[in-house]
């Protein structure tokens, strides 16, 4: 094998990997309520 053909496929490799470790990663986070109040001039 040339020497190119041994970086590109390392590079597709790390990619590759890199892509599904950030796939793994990536999780839901429950909704926060924030409550404010709200002044009675607003309202109308």
């Amino acid at each position: 094998m040339s020497r190119l053909l041994v970086i590109v496929v390392a590079a597709l490799v790390v990619l590759i990997g890199a892509l599904f470790l950030l796939a793994g990663r990536a999780t839901e986070r429950p909704l926060t309520p924030v409550e404010q109040a709200v002044s009675l001039e607003n309202l109308s």
